[in-house]
Protein backbone atom coordinates (compact mmCIF):
# COMPACT_ATOMS: atom_id res chain seq x y z
CA UNK A 1 0.00 0.00 0.00
CA UNK A 2 2.74 2.37 1.31
CA UNK A 3 4.65 1.45 -2.90
CA UNK A 4 1.32 2.55 -4.27
CA UNK A 5 0.94 5.63 -2.48
CA UNK A 6 4.62 6.87 -3.69
CA UNK A 7 4.37 5.84 -7.31
CA UNK A 8 0.58 6.98 -7.90
CA UNK A 9 2.03 10.55 -6.07
CA UNK A 10 4.89 10.25 -8.57
CA UNK A 11 2.43 9.78 -11.76
CA UNK A 12 1.82 13.47 -12.26
CA UNK A 13 4.87 15.67 -14.64
CA UNK A 14 4.51 18.57 -12.35
CA UNK A 15 4.72 16.89 -8.81
CA UNK A 16 7.73 15.24 -10.41
CA UNK A 17 9.53 19.17 -11.42
CA UNK A 18 8.15 20.13 -8.02
CA UNK A 19 10.48 17.86 -5.91
CA UNK A 20 13.37 18.89 -8.65
CA UNK A 21 12.89 21.93 -7.78
CA UNK A 22 12.38 21.92 -3.80
CA UNK A 23 16.08 19.31 -4.50
CA UNK A 24 17.32 22.79 -5.05
CA UNK A 25 15.78 24.94 -2.21
CA UNK A 26 12.86 25.35 0.17
CA UNK A 27 10.18 27.22 -1.52
CA UNK A 28 6.43 28.58 -0.46
CA UNK A 29 3.87 28.03 -2.49
CA UNK A 30 4.02 31.27 -4.17
CA UNK A 31 7.53 31.14 -5.80
CA UNK A 32 6.17 27.32 -6.85
CA UNK A 33 3.34 28.56 -8.30
CA UNK A 34 5.94 31.13 -10.50
CA UNK A 35 8.03 28.86 -11.43
CA UNK A 36 5.76 26.23 -12.88
CA UNK A 37 3.39 28.61 -14.03
CA UNK A 38 0.24 26.63 -12.16
CA UNK A 39 -2.89 27.84 -9.98
CA UNK A 40 -2.29 28.36 -6.67
CA UNK A 41 -4.84 25.79 -5.86
CA UNK A 42 -3.46 23.14 -7.91
CA UNK A 43 0.50 23.75 -6.33
CA UNK A 44 -1.62 23.41 -2.90
CA UNK A 45 -2.84 20.44 -3.67
CA UNK A 46 0.41 18.85 -5.64
CA UNK A 47 2.11 20.03 -2.38
CA UNK A 48 -0.58 18.01 -0.04
CA UNK A 49 -0.22 14.73 -2.00
CA UNK A 50 3.60 15.00 -1.77
CA UNK A 51 3.51 15.81 1.73
CA UNK A 52 1.11 12.81 2.58
CA UNK A 53 3.70 10.14 0.65
CA UNK A 54 5.99 11.71 2.97
CA UNK A 55 7.93 13.28 -0.07
CA UNK A 56 7.65 16.62 1.36
CA UNK A 57 7.35 18.60 4.27
CA UNK A 58 7.03 22.26 5.32
CA UNK A 59 7.54 24.56 8.37
CA UNK A 60 6.06 28.22 8.84
CA UNK A 61 8.51 30.52 9.60
CA UNK A 62 6.98 34.03 10.35
CA UNK A 63 4.04 34.78 7.73
CA UNK A 64 6.28 31.37 5.31
CA UNK A 65 5.15 28.38 5.20
CA UNK A 66 8.56 26.64 3.58
CA UNK A 67 8.23 23.35 1.85
CA UNK A 68 11.13 21.05 1.55
CA UNK A 69 12.13 17.17 0.98
CA UNK A 70 11.94 15.01 3.42
CA UNK A 71 14.73 12.23 4.43
CA UNK A 72 12.09 9.57 3.79
CA UNK A 73 11.90 8.74 7.06
CA UNK A 74 8.50 7.82 6.92
CA UNK A 75 8.51 5.13 4.02
CA UNK A 76 11.16 3.41 2.51
CA UNK A 77 9.60 3.60 -0.89
CA UNK A 78 10.07 7.43 -0.43
CA UNK A 79 13.60 7.20 1.24
CA UNK A 80 14.84 5.53 -2.06
CA UNK A 81 12.94 7.57 -4.69
CA UNK A 82 13.91 10.63 -3.51
CA UNK A 83 17.87 9.31 -2.89
CA UNK A 84 17.49 7.98 -6.53
CA UNK A 85 15.63 11.32 -7.71
CA UNK A 86 18.68 13.25 -6.43
CA UNK A 87 20.36 11.56 -9.66
CA UNK A 88 17.63 11.27 -12.42
CA UNK A 89 16.07 13.40 -14.95
CA UNK A 90 18.92 15.99 -14.57
CA UNK A 91 19.31 16.71 -18.52
CA UNK A 92 15.09 16.81 -18.87
CA UNK A 93 14.42 19.97 -20.91
CA UNK A 94 11.51 20.64 -18.96
CA UNK A 95 12.66 20.30 -15.59
CA UNK A 96 15.93 22.10 -16.49
CA UNK A 97 14.05 25.20 -17.96
CA UNK A 98 11.77 25.20 -14.18
CA UNK A 99 15.24 25.24 -12.14
CA UNK A 100 16.02 27.99 -14.48
CA UNK A 101 13.57 29.50 -14.18
CA UNK A 102 13.23 29.11 -9.79
CA UNK A 103 16.67 31.21 -9.97
CA UNK A 104 14.76 34.20 -10.42
CA UNK A 105 11.97 33.88 -8.73
CA UNK A 106 11.87 35.58 -4.92
CA UNK A 107 9.08 35.22 -2.65
CA UNK A 108 9.78 39.17 -1.67
CA UNK A 109 9.47 40.19 -5.10
CA UNK A 110 6.38 38.46 -5.30
CA UNK A 111 4.72 40.09 -2.70
CA UNK A 112 5.91 42.76 -3.22
CA UNK A 113 3.68 42.84 -6.80
CA UNK A 114 0.59 41.52 -5.28
CA UNK A 115 0.59 44.72 -2.27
Amino acid sequence: KEFIKVMKVLSDPNRVKLLKLLQKRTMCVCEIQATLGIAQPTVSKHLKLLEFAGLVDRKKEGLWVNYFLTDGGRSPYAASLLGSLRHWLDDDPEIRAAIGRSDDVRREDLCRTRE
